[in-house]
């Protein structure tokens, strides 16, 4: 394949070792929940604890339908639901914080209580003409963790208490039987709530008919639960009473949280008992979670308890599924032979996970892939998988789990770069498509000041003068008052610029660069005291406690970085792609590194030297040897690269690619598009050994 040449950074010594192995993934059947229509259904975790495999939890789920929805269950459950709000908790240990008739002190205690890690409840209750609410939080996991959590709501809500004590409560409860109806439900509910009792109608999950009970008490131990039986019988006439244990249900309640500015309320159910799963259908308009930044999902919604946190999983057609992942992960405004390849390794992606986290094949972040709903999704998207739909890449007749990552740098990695594996469809290939990650970009100038300070300002703020320093390096000053030198090529709205300057002011241009950007970046300054901090718990040795070098040892066949020394001491990892994180969020393992404070001096005799910024450089003349006494000491390598070297000693990371970079590239495979190449050569040049095929 022809192609312009990678500019690699001038750092960077680069290794180009062409390996093949095999690695073949196993292709696990994607479950179909609900019926409905004959499509594949892939099953999407959004909220779950599943322990160390994936943990995303929320006390409340809050879904919203313009159109017809409803819930049923595996028993025939099912309930038609108003257009707007719906809300559901998991049922547990919570703390019952008051009660009152007023709805702005309730509503005035669950502001101050949303704020802190108490995270409020509010119901509203209506019985006789008498309109109650109750504010609750939680869930806890245990009753001591609820009775902890009493003391700090008392203290966060006690102007609004009135004397009131906040209370534990918990899941035992009393039933009092079945009912045909709803209706019949509320009426045994009222009179129990005028006799002074805790009760709620409840929709059972367990029978193979649609029926109801109601639920009283929320009893913390059996004991509580044996006297409470006592009291209700000898104070309600004809009602017998038998514990709830572990039957699954629908608690119903009414909703008064979704304003605390004004009384807004919405049907609310708490699901509750063993084995208890809903699913809430939806329409085609589809179905709003509110609690994940608002973002409306096509297919159903099944609504279930797993470790005792509250799980939602998305149930959606396996191709409507692709139509947000490919929105999500790569621009629409791409060519369309790049959308397709994005289509075909995200389908595979998909198809291989099996059952890998338990309830569902994958989960809505990039630990699985980007999937944002309908939100994300585009027509010329849609067309894009729906011109593959059903292709999926094999190798040895299984679908190959098609990772890919952001932008591999130039070239892509090695397994063995990643996570310690052999070669197999992934190896390291050529990627010069990666550059276009770089087209239209500004062009920002490297500079020092006369205090010593250098960074970076954009090229629309400098203006070049025509006088040069004595090695030759160009002068510049800026066009604007206050302008922002930048410590990397990039404007960061969370990060302060290192010195302001005004026009006049002249600066020493060190090199011009490309905006930091997917393909090439630069990040830094790290203080030794930072990495120190970042480098904690992320490496299988500890780390010095104080760093004074930093350098990549060992690399692998792209160029990744394998190992990492400080002090001479290797930064072991786990897995190398660990680095990224380990040493502060970079974007990938494709990086030198450059110590502000220190060069290296190689003498005629070939020894290496390496001195500091605060020795000053030997500077010989016709007058003798001297040594420079400059804020910061400028040095030249054998090629007029210049860069300055300061006297405190801090460390910059000068990398190409945002990624693992192992698999596809999607900038890459966006730059062979724009070169004319169609989606199916792309993705077999990302992918070796292996081929498309229609399932």
């Amino acid at each position: 394949m022809v192609g312009k040449a990678i500019r690699t950074n001038k750092w960077s010594r680069r290794l180009k070792v062409l390996a093949a192995a095999l690695l073949t993934v196993g292709c696990l059947h994607v479950p179909a929940y609900a019926a409905g229509d004959n499509a594949q259904l892939i099953r999407v975790a959004m909220f779950a604890n599943l322990g160390s495999t994936y943990k995303s939890t929320t006390p409340l789920i809050t879904l919203e339908s313009a159109g017809s929805w409803s819930i049923q269950s595996g028993g025939g459950t099912n309930v038609t639901l108003p257009s707007g709000q719906t809300r559901f908790s998991a049922d547990g240990f919570r703390v019952k914080v008051l009660e009152t008739a007023d709805f702005k002190t309730a509503a005035t205690a669950a502001k101050l209580l949303q704020v802190t890690a108490d995270k409020p409840l509010l119901y509203t209750v209506t019985f006789n003409g008498k309109t109650l609410y109750q504010l609750y939080t939680g869930n806890y996991g245990t009753a001591a963790l609820a009775g902890q959590a009493v003391a700090r709501v008392q203290k966060t809500a006690a102007a609004q208490l009135a004397g009131q004590k906040p209370v534990v409560t918990g899941s035992e409860r009393l039933s009092t039987g079945s009912y045909t109806s709803l209706q019949e439900a509320e009426a045994a509910q009222s009179s129990l709530l005028a006799a002074g009792f805790t009760a709620y109608p409840v929709l059972q999950l367990d029978g193979s008919n649609q029926s109801y009970t109601v639920w009283v008490g929320e009893a913390t131990s059996a004991a509580e639960l044996s006297t409470l039986k006592q009291r209700v019988e000898s104070s309600v006439s004809g009602i017998s009473l038998s514990p709830v244990g572990n039957s699954p249900g629908l608690i119903i309640r009414q909703d008064a949280g979704l304003s605390t500015d004004a009384l807004k309320t919405a049907p609310h159910y708490t699901i509750a008992g063993q084995d208890s799963k809903v699913m809430v259908q939806g329409s085609g308009n589809g179905i709003k979670v509110v609690e994940r930044s608002q973002r409306t999902y096509r297919g159903d919604m099944e609504i279930s308890i797993v470790n005792g946190d509250l799980a939602l999983v998305n149930v959606v057609p396996l191709e409507q599924y692709l139509y947000s992942v490919v929105g999500a992960e790569v621009y629409s405004s791409w060519p369309a032979e790049a959308l397709k390849v994005q289509a075909v390794a995200a389908r595979s992606y998909a198809l291989q996970q099996g059952e890998r986290f338990k309830i569902a094949n994958v989960v809505d972040t990039t630990l699985s892939q980007a999937y944002n709903g309908m939100n994300s999704e585009n027509d010329k998207v849609t067309s894009a998988v729906d011109a593959t739909a059903g292709e999926v890449l094999k190798s040895e007749g299984k679908i190959v789990e098609a990772v890919f990552s952001s932008n591999a740098g130039g070239q892509t990695a090695h397994p063995s770069e990643v996570w310690n594996g052999g070669a197999g469809v992934f190896t390291n290939v050529d990627s010069r498509g990666d550059l276009s990650a770089q087209a239209g970009l500004h062009t920002w100038y490297h500079v020092l000041m006369s205090s010593g300070v250098s960074g970076y300002i954009r090229e629309d703020n400098v203006k070049e003068l025509t006088t040069k320093t004595d090695a030759g390096l160009s002068k510049a000053t800026v066009t604007a008052q206050n302008t922002n030198i930048r410590p990397i090529p990039l404007i960061q709205s969370n990060v302060e610029p290192v010195a302001k300057i005004n026009p006049g002011t002249e600066v020493v241009v060190l090199a011009k660069v490309a905006q930091s950007n997917d393909y090439a970046w630069v990040r830094g300054p790290f203080t030794s005291a930072q990495l120190v901090k970042t480098l904690q718990g992320k490496t299988t040795v500890p780390a010095p406690a104080s760093i004074s070098t930093l350098e990549v040892t060992k690399r692998g066949p792209s160029g990744r970085a394998l190992e990492v020394t400080a002090n001479g001491q290797p930064l072991t990892v786990k897995y190398a792609d660990t680095y990224r994180s380990a040493l502060g969020g970079l974007p990938s393992t494709l990086f030198d590194i450059a110590g502000t404070g220190s060069y290296t001096v190689l003498g005629a005799d070939g020894q290496k030297v390496s001195k500091t910024g605060s020795q000053g450089a030997s500077i010989l003349s016709a007058s003798g040897t001297g040594t420079s006494s400059s804020n910061a000491l400028v040095v030249m390598s054998a090629d007029g690269q210049a860069r300055a070297v300061t006297q405190g000693q801090t460390f910059m990371f000068i990398g190409q690619g945002n990624g693992h970079g192992l698999g596809l590239s999607q900038w890459g495979a966006k730059g062979m598009a724009d070169e004319g190449y169609d989606y199916q050569t792309i993705l077999k040049h990302y992918y070796q050994n292996a081929v498309i095929v229609k399932e």
